[in-house]
């Protein structure tokens, strides 16, 4: 192929056992550190996309061409492992960024497949355009993936990573690299798929700024802690002058009841008179 000829390995450069050799001994060691390091749980993750992307999507280029969707999940694992290696676990909130690498390699993809089909052709790997003479599939698999970008914005906002804007900034960059892939859809030339391929280029790097500097900050995570804190000292504080009152208005009835039975903990005031309009309160974690 005209776009890897020279690289290392096909120019003879450096030799399969050398590269063999190297890529074994750096994805151990590599492995090895996130376990030490980080957690296991990232270095399974580690591991396991060393294996999908050498032993699974390699071959597959040469097979079948599915070998685009198994490699948008090997490029969707790493930002999932740095979740895991920060926070020792994948939780759903975690997945907005691997969401956003996966769907966004479909169209970027596509494009450059679209754009290198003789190459593909001439170095033996069934890419998804090989089959599609027209172009009017790989546009349209280009087109639906960029429609699945639109909600990230949302969903980030919503699951508490991000502020409002952030939702904003996205659904205008998911609707910015849309319009480019419609624009190929509907007129499928090589000027259109050049446009959707800088478009992708430039989508990436876009929205990570956005989701970096519209994150929530752990000094907002602090506030929302305090206000928790203050409606569970005012509900302790609302029951037990409620108690006090109903034990001057009714001692008798107050001292036969309260005989033997335990004292409600602060979160039981707060869902009942008089307000019982207030959240139960959030106990922060030490």
């Amino acid at each position: 192929m005209k776009r890897t000829r020279q690289r290392p390995l096909p120019s003879g450069r450096v030799t399969v056992p050398h590269a063999v050799t190297w890529a074994s001994s750096v994805g151990l060691a590599g492995t090895a550190l996130l376990a030490c390091e980080a957690n296991t749980l990232a270095a399974g993750l580690a591991a396991s996309n060393l294996v999908l992307y050498a032993f699974v999507y390699t071959p597959l280029k040469q097979i079948h061409p599915i070998n685009t969707w198994v490699g948008a999940i090997v490029g969707a694992i790493p930002p999932l492992l740095g979740w895991a290696a920060a926070s020792g676990q994948v939780s759903l909130n975690g997945m907005i960024l691997p969401a956003a690498l996966y769907f966004w390699q479909i169209p970027h993809f596509m494009a450059l497949a679209y754009l290198c089909r003789q190459d593909y052709a001439d170095g033996g790997f069934r890419m998804f355009s090989l089959a599609d003479t027209s172009g009017q599939r790989t546009a349209s698999v280009a087109l639906r993936n960029c429609f699945y970008l639109l909600p990230l914005g949302y969903l980030a906002y919503d699951w508490g990573l991000t502020s409002g804007w952030f939702c904003l900034e996205s659904t205008l960059l998911a609707l910015a690299i849309s319009a480019t892939a419609l624009s190929f859809y509907l007129n499928r030339t090589t000027k259109n798929a050049r446009r959707m391929f800088h478009a992708s280029l430039l989508y990436l790097p876009v929205f990570m700024s956005g989701l970096l500097c519209h994150r929530v900050r752990e000094s907002q995570e602090c506030i929302e802690v305090e206000s928790s804190q203050r409606i569970v000292e005012l509900s302790s504080s609302l029951g037990t002058i409620l108690h006090e009152t109903e034990n001057v208005r009714h001692p008798n009835k107050v001292k036969h009841t309260s005989v033997g039975a335990q004292a409600r903990p602060p979160v039981a005031y707060a869902s009942v008179a008089p307000f019982p309009f207030l959240p139960a309160p959030v106990y922060a974690t030490p």
